[in-house]
């Protein structure tokens, strides 16, 4: 299953990893690592993770806090990441991503 990221999801993905690095030598890349495994997670089984709205789920990354927020296009071909949602700050922020 191939993935793609809205825009401003990958604007937060690259955010957050910068973030990490600052914080700790190769933390931000033990980020992304973790939200590789939750990608890959997600294309082999997308409708694993917890369903939040209708047609909208969310796949926790291991060890950091935040969720990928995403869902399958109405083709079934590809899946869209819509937000990668620090799960502490502003729930819902990403509501008005979806059309």
């Amino acid at each position: 299953m191939n993935i793609r990221f809205l825009t401003v999801a990958q604007k937060e993905l690259d955010e957050a990893v910068e973030w990490y690095n600052q914080q700790a030598p190769d933390l931000g890349l033990r980020f992304l690592g973790e939200v590789n495994m939750s990608l890959s997670r997600i294309a082999d089984y997308p409708f694993s993770c917890a369903e939040i709205k209708p047609d909208i789920r969310r796949c926790l990354v291991n060890k950091f806090p935040y969720g990928l927020i995403y869902r399958q296009d109405k083709d079934e071909e590809f899946i869209v990441i819509i937000a990668i949602s620090h799960l502490h700050r502003r729930p819902g922020y990403w509501h008005d991503r979806i059309k």
